[in-house]
Formats: structure tokens, sequence, C-alpha cells
């Protein structure tokens, strides 16, 4: 555990600038999806994190080969030669992601049968896999349960189907999607995911050759294809991690640059933010000419001195308010004149990392309740999804233990803004979604070090 710990010597103000690459929630499907195509495919910006390191394995695992391109961050894929992996083999992937489970529909159509071990991710509530599941047996896939995971094959292959989702889950579109474009017929999927990275990853697929239309209501139809080809993609940048060092920003009063974000999909977290009191500016890009390099465009974001105002705010599926975004953004609001209220409707045990903010002097109540104008899925099942923030509050140095990756962020930027000196334990889960943090920290002129 000495080695998973990072010691932050907080009370400093970050400033400075950063640059964010292209989203941990879609380059992970991105490559996925490269398995469908009968030619290379070329991905640029892609993060060095843990996620992706896991699907490259993956990848390679079942004979896709993996290159490092000429660009820095740039993967090419060859899937020319994909072939079964032994259950050993992909089980020592077991755990470390929920990724796996989009492969599915992918080796389906390329092998026959599929194999998927148990699934991992952050513990932030069950999330269960009966959505796609489910969604792979309408497209007439056969399923069967083991102790070490999922078999799957397709005896008489995949056919489209028209399908709700009785919830936007993100994932299970994802799993309809790659399932879908190569499935005989035409498919609908009602009650669609519709984030920025769903969209994405439709444009990757239609550069396959892929038919898609995303209809309004949460509408969309794929018409199969029978072959699809490589594509060559840049991904959008990391809404969550851009939202992430927005947060750390107003929470150390400090001033930092993100390169790379963009206002479009951050629209929602924007009007939160400004409305909590925090100041942003949208930099254009500059091209390069003689005797100036040029500079990508971003966003700056700062705290402009005086009192933090109490907002009232839910998460949602998109166009609300990121699930993602809450918990960065809560350590910002400890330091807020009067109550704010977060009612989390996305993922009933989001709200567990509140409990340490509040050893560190923050005044957070959890409850059970709806505390927002729309009654969600989780009321009275006995969750506490809902929190009223008391602020402001003078925050003090802890010993503190990551959960999970979006909790981890919150519980560093917390102790970043806390006087003192603090511990934060299994620090290495935030690099399976923030690449560099510890350099882009150091870039922001924090005081942290490894013991």
């Amino acid at each position: 555990m000495t080695d998973d710990v990072l010691v932050v010597h907080g009370g400093t103000p970050l400033e400075g600038r950063i640059r964010v690459r292209g989203a941990k929630n879609l380059v992970s499907k991105a490559m996925v999806a490269a398995l469908l195509g009968d030619t290379p495919s070329r991905l640029f910006d892609v993060p060095r994190i843990r996620d992706v390191e896991v699907v490259r394995g993956l990848l390679g695992l079942h004979g896709v080969k993996v290159t490092d391109g000429t660009e820095d961050g740039e993967l090419v894929f060859d899937p020319s030669n994909v072939e079964s992996a032994s259950t050993d083999q992909i089980n020592v992937h077991a755990g470390s992601s929920r990724i796996p489970i989009l492969f599915c529909g992918p080796l389906l159509h390329r092998l026959g049968h599929a194999f998927i071990p148990d699934l991992g991710g952050c513990h932030i509530g069950p999330r269960p896999i009966d959505f796609h599941l489910q969604a792979l047996r309408e497209f007439g896939a056969t399923v069967d349960k083991t102790p070490e995971g999922l078999h799957l094959s397709a005896p008489n292959g995949l056919h489209g189907t028209k399908f709700a989702l009785p919830y936007p889950s993100v994932g299970a579109t994802e799993q309809v999607l790659l399932t879908a474009v190569m499935a005989e017929g035409v498919t609908e999927l009602r009650n669609a995911a519709v984030e920025p990275e769903i969209i994405d990853l439709i444009c990757i697929l239609q550069k396959m050759g892929a038919i898609i239309k995303v209809h309004t209501d949460r509408v969309i139809e794929i018409q199969g294809v029978k072959k699809l080809h490589g594509y060559t993609h840049r991904p959008i940048p990391d809404r969550i991690e851009a939202a992430s060092w927005a947060a750390a920003a107003l929470a150390t009063r400090g001033h930092v640059e993100v390169l790379g974000a963009q206002q479009a999909d951050m629209m929602t977290f924007l009007n939160i933010f400004r409305s909590v009191g925090g100041e942003y500016e949208v930099t254009d890009a500059r091209p390069p000419k003689l005797g100036d390099p040029g500079q990508e465009g971003g966003i700056r974001f700062w705290h402009p001195g005086g009192e933090l105002n109490a907002v009232a705010l839910e998460t949602d599926v998109h166009p609300g308010f990121m699930t993602d975004w809450q918990q960065p953004l809560v350590v910002a609001l400890t330091q807020a004149r009067g109550l704010s209220i977060v009612h989390e409707t996305v993922y009933e045990q989001r709200l567990g990392y509140t409990e340490a903010l509040n050893t560190m002097g923050a005044n957070i109540q959890v409850y059970r309740d709806c505390l927002g104008g729309t009654p969600c899925r989780f009321g009275r099942r006995n969750f506490k999804h809902s929190a009223v923030i008391a602020g402001p509050s003078k925050l003090h140095a802890a010993d503190l233990v990551i959960p999970d990756l979006r909790a981890g962020f919150s519980h560093l930027i917390a102790a970043l803004a806390a006087e003192g000196t603090s511990r934060v334990y299994g620090v290495d889960l935030i690099n399976r979604g923030y690449e560099d943090f510890e350099a882009k920290l150091s870039d922001l002129g924090a005081h942290v070090e490894r013991p």
C-alpha cells in the first residue's frame, strides 16, 4: 500500500495550463469497434490510462495487432487475424474493467462465439449487465452463464430487432450499436443514450461503413451491413477530466486553463459552474504562423474571489448534469455559503465519498429521499442518493482512502484545498481515467510527492 499513496501539501491555489486528450468514455469503445473492420484503423489523441491498456491487452489476446503510430497518442489496430483467446488468458483481465462486455457483438460477428470474464469497474452501484444480455438475446445470441464468466454464441447469426431500453444506459446503447451494425436487417433502439461520446462512436461506425440514423426522442435506427472497414478518427476531448480540473481550480481558489476542452459538450456544467460563482473563458485555437507556434483552444476556469454560491442540482443522462461531474464539484460546494442540494439519479451508491469529506471538516448530510424536482428510480428504495452540503467549511488535512475513480479525484481536490498535509491512499486508481495526473498537478504548482 505504501507505493500507492500520494502526500499532498494543501492550501496552494492551482495555477497554470494542462491539456486533456480523447475522452476515456469514447476511446476504449473506439478500440473495440476496430474489431469490426476488415482493414486497419487509426485512433489519435489516445490518453495513457489504465483502461486503454486493459483494452489493448484484450485486443491483443484476440489477434488484433495494436501498435503505436507516428504521432504521440496514436494507435493503429490491425484486425486481419482475429482469433479466439483462451479462457485463462482472458481471465487475467477479470475485474479490471467493464469494457469486456462490449466485445460480445464484434466477437460474435467475427468468430461466432465470445467469452466474457467477471467484470470490474468502480463500486458505485451494481450496474448490472442485464440490459446488455437482454439486447444480445434479442439479436439472436445464446448466453450461457458459468462460474468463470459468460459464454456466448450465435448459432443462427445475429438479426436486427426492435428494442427499448428501460433506462437510457450508455453501456447498453454502445452494446446495441456495436452489435447492430453488422446484424442482418434493421435495428431500432428506443430510449437510447445520446451522450456526446455515443454520437462520436456513431461517427466512427459511420466512417467504417455503417448506416445509422439518430432520430428525435432517443430513437436510433441501424441498418445492418455485411462488412465494415477500418477508420481514422480523432476523438472528442474528455469533458469529465476537463470539469474535474475546473472544480479543482474553484475549490483551491486557483486559475486553470484546460487546453482541448470544448464548450459545446460542457454547456450544462458551465452553467452550474457560473451559478456557483466560478468564472470561465472559452479560448479559441490560434493557428501556427511565422514566429508563432500557435496554440490549441480550450477553456480557462478560475475563482474570481469573494464567496461562492450554494446551488441545487440533479444529475441526469445527457443533456442533463453528468453524474461524473458531481463528485469533483461537491468539494467546491463545501466552500459555498448556504445549503447546496445534490440529487444523484444515475448511480445509487455514488455519495459514499462524502464521508471522507466530512472527516476533513465538511458538513454533508445524505438522504434516501429524492431532494429534487424529479422523482427518480432510486426513490423509496433505501439508497442514500441525495446530499445537502452546508458551507462554507474549513477543510483540514486527513488520511484518505480512494474508493473509486471519480471519488478519488474528489478526495485529491479536497486534499489540495485543505490546510495541512494529507496522505491519499489508492491514488493509482486515478490512473484509470486521468492521464499523467501527477505531472499535471506539478505543472499547476501543487505540492505533492510520493513518500
